[in-house]
């Protein structure tokens, strides 16, 4: 009885719980950002930067917010090469979506019994940087993997990774690489040398933890992993002109000029900021694996 019960029942079940699943996945894709505007126009903020302000206003504090928008090509290529290395080295063999690093930590996470991999790529995470949120919901991650795939589709590779490293938290109320580069050094994102990349691009795994003018043992240790790992990666040559941007007045004042001295008390390296020279055109190459990337 029970179980011609269950035989009749069963089919529609399964119609009603694909019914339900085609509606959640249909709304997920109505309601995403059209990523095609980031094509010409920087964004003005993100979804991390609302929540961080938010957190601020919940306990009563001053939001603080330094940043200032750096063309690509005032980004250091020892930064470039050092992200890379830490975040995503399979940067140009993916679309967005990097599957086999994703199966791994899938693989992984299911041996230790909890999350203790990640495998998004930098595509991914700007996506949740500029549009999602640091949740773990599984409704979330479905709109990452393909927001990430729309960037992919709507923007070449280097302005992906422009607005990623100006966007990006790396400390509190410090976003981007130039905000970063001028409050731990004292110099513009186009002088980070190689050391100073590598310590930045090791903090981005936890940036409100790790400081890099004051780096922990396990900072010191990813800078030096970085480091070895830097010759093993190729950034995105400059294929495409930035999008104009005016930056606030509060945030131009945060910052000194790009030709002045470092801040002080911070560490600063010797000689004036220059600007560097452009960078040589370069042929994309596979980059070998980087099995710390997230």
């Amino acid at each position: 009885m029970v179980s011609g019960i269950v035989k009749r029942f069963l089919p529609r079940v399964f119609v009603i719980a694909a019914a339900a699943g085609f509606a959640v996945l249909a709304y997920t894709y109505l309601t995403l950002p059209d990523v095609r505007v980031l094509a010409t126009t920087n964004p003005a903020t993100t979804a991390f930067m609302e929540l961080r302000a938010a957190e601020a206003a919940r306990d009563g504090q001053t939001v603080r917010h330094v940043q200032r928008w750096v063309p690509y090509a005032r980004i250091s290529q020892p930064l470039k090469r050092a992200v890379l290395v830490a975040e995503d080295a399979a940067f140009w063999d993916h679309e967005g979506v990097d599957y086999d690093e994703l199966r791994k930590s899938i693989q992984v996470n299911w041996e230790q019994g909890r999350a203790v991999r990640g495998a998004s790529t930098i595509t991914q995470q700007l996506a949740k940087n500029l549009y999602l949120s640091p949740s773990r919901n599984p409704l979330r991650k479905l709109r990452e993997l393909i927001i990430a795939r729309r960037l992919e589709a709507a923007l070449p590779k280097a302005r992906i990774f422009e607005i990623y490293l100006n966007v990006i938290e790396w400390g509190d109320g410090i976003w981007g690489v130039e905000a970063a580069a001028r409050t731990y050094f004292g110099v513009p994102a186009a002088s980070l040398n190689a050391e100073q990349a590598a310590r930045l691009a090791g903090a981005i795994i936890n940036p409100r933890l790790l400081n890099p003018a004051r780096p922990t043992a396990r900072l010191a240790r990813r800078e030096r992993l970085i480091l070895s790992r830097m010759g093993d990666v190729t950034p995105p040559p400059v294929v495409v002109a930035s999008a104009p941007a005016t930056p606030a007045a509060d945030d131009v004042l945060a910052l000194p000029p790009l030709e002045a001295a470092p801040i002080p008390g911070e560490v600063a390296v010797d000689g004036p900021p220059s600007e560097p020279p452009p960078p040589p055109a370069e042929v994309p190459s596979a980059p070998a694996p980087d099995p710390g990337a997230r």
